[in-house]
């Protein structure tokens, strides 16, 4: 005998585990109506290009942890479910550290955007090794993706109308989806890119990388202080812009306007 589905769950879930949050939307609200104000020029430019970035960037963080939670519930961790993921509350992916105050201190002081954000995945529930490391590839890739959208505007020659600083507002916010995208491509422990290697990896380099993966994002941002790598990464990231079409010299100005109290 087949039985229905309950109308208020999906497969054994109830619906509101896979609903956007009321703090999502709010937050994607604010994001539009910042763009709004900073597209007319309506009060101060600074402030204006501040709200928009911050709240675009915190739309992306979350579009980067629901990448990770939607493949690992196709893979077979529905615990990702239970646990909000797929909710798109911010709330849910948060980290004092790594959600809140490295991510912060990086965008006031550096301009370099980091995915702050924690799903925890049960791996020993994924289905494969391909599916563990797509886990690790599309929260970076999302990033990416959300790059080359934002850029599109100034490639196919639109960025006419409007205040200047809205233009400006989204080139740095571009740019800050290609830094998240590109140090969380990087293969080290901890970091989405050693993540990707690690199913890959021989039992004694696993655990090997277990015990670096807690100071990965540490290590990785230390490495950034470097004068030598911090070149060299921004090297990348503008090369990879200019390839896409994203304008240098907007990054620069949107950066000025975003520490307006500077």
């Amino acid at each position: 005998m087949a039985f229905g589905r309950s109308p208020g769950r999906v497969g054994g879930l109830p619906r509101e585990a896979f609903r956007p949050s009321a703090l999502f939307l709010g937050i994607l609200a604010a994001f539009v109506i910042s763009g709004w104000l900073t597209w007319t020029g309506f009060g101060d430019p600074g402030i204006d290009v501040f709200l928009f970035v911050v709240t675009g960037w915190t739309v992306s963080l979350c579009l980067h942890e629901y990448a990770h939670a939607l493949v690992a519930f196709k893979g077979g961790d529905h615990d990702v479910a239970h646990r909000g993921y797929l909710t798109l509350d911010p709330l849910k992916y948060a980290h004092p550290l790594l959600s809140i105050v490295l991510p912060v201190v990086f965008l006031l002081i550096g301009g370099i955007g980091l995915p702050g954000g924690a799903v925890w995945v049960n791996h020993a529930a994924i289905r494969s090794r391909f599916m563990d490391s797509l886990i690790s590839f599309v929260g970076p890739a999302t990033n990416m993706v959300l790059a080359v959208v934002l850029v599109l505007p100034f490639a196919l020659g639109l960025d006419n109308g409007g205040d200047p600083a809205f233009w400006a507002g989204l080139a740095f916010l571009a740019f800050l989806q290609l830094t998240a995208s590109i140090l969380n491509f990087v293969p080290m422990p901890g970091v989405d890119g050693g993540n990707l290697l690690f199913p890959w990896l021989s039992p004694q380099w696993q655990r090997g990388f277990n015990h670096v993966a807690p100071y990965g994002m540490l290590l990785l941002i230390a490495l950034l202080w470097s004068p030598v790598i911090n070149d060299w990464f921004f090297t990348v990231v503008l090369g990879i812009g200019d390839v896409i079409g994203l304008p240098d010299s907007l990054v620069g100005r949107g950066l000025g306007l975003f520490r307006f109290w500077s």
